[in-house]
């Protein structure tokens, strides 16, 4: 293709993206949003049934029950359990993943990166160790020994790892999920053909979901990633397309599942191997990161300098990352790999390939990883990288962005990071939010789409407003990707906060957006989350927390909402969940829960008017605390 093929693309936050798209001589996502702004309204209510072959029925007021019966709540109820039984079971296979390359490393005797990750993971297991590896070993066995429970037994590691209230109240309600691998299992039967059509019963086992998704697939794939790939450290690192070097050999990083390609990571280093690189013409290889994966990489950066580029954007900026010319292999793993980008790749002559068959592209080679065959595999994928880079450059055209992104974007915040800076304990944010310099906390996570205002509009515009209301905002996922790209993750975007929240970054020298990486790390947020409600003795829906996923998008990000639904916290969405077409679902989501978890679904797309409702559910929460 050597033309424009449509000046019509979709809106970004991040304008010099913007630009750079429009005027791509190749079709791209955001080319496509025009040819798909008409929904099927069926569809957005969750009104639309395809289960059996009577249908599809579709809901309507003249014609309120399916052939088989089924009203609008059950069918909205069971679309909705269908879609987050389907997301929670993507977080638990990114977590058995995990647990099995610690299991394995850990035989190995592979060297153990996060030593004092693994010892507080151990004491909070309650489990001791003849040495490292043994009490890796024992960590990673009890994980998985729990997701291959049963429906009907219980995972023991959640009453260890949740907040007390929080699993008393879980209790209460009955929804202590058994082995998470068979929940999901459970959770799609109960929502098949003429099964279950109580639709309050299919919300809360929702929750149950919700459960085993937040405290496995997220709070323990990062707690065990640490253990194997070191520990996040606070720094400034470079983001966006500028980082992108076309010096070397470039291999773009897509996906959530970090471990499995860790020794191909440190293999790239080796002396060896960057001779070949040399030797095809190039300085050497470079790690450039993209979606959470490559989120992920950035929050361990300090331990990878060598070979990692930096971070350059999210999931709908990876077409941009490839059309630079400069990529030479896509490294996918799981989800977040547009199809989109395959036929960029088959034009620019980019080497796909994919270590996960759940993630296999049409046209890539699976290469699926094996920890035994790890050392074969990384020389494998090395030299098809090094021949896809003598193949194609000088043969296809180079149009790089240097100027997009920045330089000093602050990375590496965790729980643990987060409170050494803060010298060892909460007291001093505490006191912070106390005397209201800090109004609350945002916790402004998941996906970028393109429809919800445009590529990262709602998420960076509502960004802005909170933080110019003194609310400051962790962000984790590929909502951290946009709005670090647009430069609020730097210590220059204090100017861009309201006074109290200004002065305190100012004094700190950190930016009024805290960047905990990937969507998994949402897991980590719920971490600070009960430590804050634990130092202040109270219960989590009373904390001054807001959750908000501006531009949620997949059915993982579903099954992360119900997770911050069962701890208590309001949850902000800009775009409602396809459930309009119950009003019941709508009155248990926005209304009843309250009564029953404590939290609540708000949503809302304008910005302006979403800040507002955030920061009234502060101010009614700073009431309830007499602050």
């Amino acid at each position: 293709m050597n033309q424009c093929f449509s000046c019509n693309t979709c809106k970004s936050a991040d304008k010099c993206l913007e630009g750079y798209i429009a005027g791509l001589p190749m079709e791209t996502s955001h080319h496509r949003v025009e040819g798909q702004s008409t929904k099927c309204g069926f569809g957005l209510k969750g009104v639309c049934c395809r289960l059996c072959s009577n249908g599809p029925c579709r809901i309507t007021p003249k014609s309120p029950r399916g052939i088989c019966g089924a009203n609008a709540d059950t069918i909205v109820a069971r679309n909705f359990l269908r879609a987050v039984a389907a997301g929670s079971g993507c977080y638990i296979h990114v977590v058995e993943n995990t647990a099995l390359n610690l299991k394995n490393a850990a035989v190995a005797k592979a060297p153990i990166k996060g030593k004092g990750a693994l010892k507080r993971l151990a004491e909070e297991f309650g489990i001791t160790g003849s040495d490292e590896h043994d009490l890796a070993y024992k960590v990673a066995d009890l994980v998985l020994k729990d997701l291959y429970k049963p429906e009907y037994e219980k995972m023991e590691l959640v009453e260890k790892m949740a907040y007390k209230p929080r699993y008393e109240k879980w209790k209460e309600l009955g929804i202590l999920p058994g082995g998470a691998k068979s929940e999901v299992f459970a959770g799609v039967v109960k929502c098949s053909t003429n099964l279950n059509s109580d639709p309050v019963d299919m919300l809360l086992n929702c929750l149950k979901l919700g459960i085993s998704t937040g405290l496995y697939g997220l709070t323990l794939t990062n707690l065990l990633n640490d253990v194997m790939l070191g520990e996040p450290e606070i720094r400034m690192a470079p983001v966006g397309l500028g980082v992108i070097n076309p010096d070397y050999i470039n291999i773009m990083i897509t996906g959530h599942q970090h471990s499995l390609f860790v020794h191909l990571q440190e293999r790239l280093t080796d002396p060896e191997v960057t001779e070949k690189a040399k030797a095809a013409g190039a300085k050497g290889f470079k790690l450039v990161g993209c979606t959470c994966v490559g989120q992920d990489l950035q929050l361990r950066g300090a331990h990878y300098t060598e070979i990692f580029d930096g971070h350059a954007g999210n999931n709908y900026t990876s077409e941009a990352v490839l059309a630079t010319g400069a990529i030479d292999a896509v490294l996918s793993e799981f989800n977040c790999t547009l199809p989109g980008i395959e036929p960029i790749c088959d034009e620019l002559m980019i080497k796909q390939i994919c270590l996960d068959d759940v993630a296999k592209k049409a046209n890539a080679e699976l290469m699926e990883y094996s920890y035994e065959t790890r050392e074969e595999n990384s020389d494998k994928i090395i030299d098809a990288v090094i021949e896809s880079y003598k193949a194609r450059r000088g043969n296809v055209p180079v149009n790089l962005l240097p100027e997009h992104g920045n330089k000093n974007t602050l990375t590496g915040v965790s729980k643990i990071s987060l409170k050494e800076f803060l010298g060892g304990n909460w007291q001093p944010l505490l006191d912070l939010i106390v005397a209201g310099k800090i109004k609350g906390v945002a916790g402004v996570v998941g996906c970028s789409n393109l429809t919800a205002l445009g590529h990262d509009v709602c998420t960076v515009e509502l960004t802005k407003e909170l933080i110019k209301r003194d609310i400051i905002v962790l962000s984790a996922g590929c909502s951290s990707g946009g709005i670090e790209n647009v430069g609020l993750m730097r210590p220059e975007a204090a100017e861009l906060a309201g006074d109290g929240l200004k002065e305190v970054c100012k004094s700190l020298g950190i930016a009024p957006v805290l960047n905990f990486g990937p969507c998994l790390a949402i897991g980590r947020l719920e971490i600070v989350a009960t430590e804050l409600a634990q130092a202040l003795n109270i219960d989590m829906p009373q904390l001054p927390l807001v959750l908000s996923a501006p531009q949620w998008l997949e059915e993982q990000a579903l099954a992360d909402g119900c997770f911050g639904l069962a701890l208590g916290l309001p949850l902000h969405l800009g775009q409602q969940p396809f459930i309009a077409g119950s009003d019941l679902a709508v009155k248990v989501l926005t209304e009843d829960m309250k009564q029953i978890t404590g939290g609540q679904v708000i949503v809302e797309l304008d910005p302006v008017k979403a800040a507002d409702k955030i920061e009234a559910v502060i101010d009614d929460k700073r009431k309830g605390l007499n602050i």
